[in-house]
C-alpha cells in the first residue's frame, strides 16, 4: 500500500516497488540495511516498509541470526 505524503508525492515498500516476494535470509546487504548498529530492527516508520514485508524481514533476520550468518548484537 503506497503512502500518500504531503505534496502528493507517493512513498512505497522498497520490496513492494522492485516486487519482491520473498526476503531471503542469505541476503546479507539487504538485511543489514534494516539493522541498527546495535543490532536492532528498525521499525517500519524508519525503514519505510509495508506491514507484509516488515514481518517478512524480520522473519528472515531471526533465521540468518539463528543460522550465524548475522550477530543477534552489534
Amino acid at each position: 500500500m503506497a503512502v500518500k505524503r504531503r505534496g502528493g508525492r507517493v512513498n512505497k515498500c522498497r520490496f513492494c516497488r522492485e516486487k519482491i516476494d520473498e526476503i531471503d535470509y542469505k541476503d546479507l546487504p539487504t538485511l543489514q540495511k534494516m539493522v541498527t548498529s546495535q543490532g536492532k530492527h528498525f521499525a517500519r516508520k524508519r525503514s519505510g516498509n509495508c506491514a507484509k514485508h516488515q514481518r517478512m524481514s524480520r522473519r528472515a533476520l531471526k533465521r540468518s541470526r539463528f543460522i550465524g550468518l548475522m550477530p543477534f548484537t552489534g
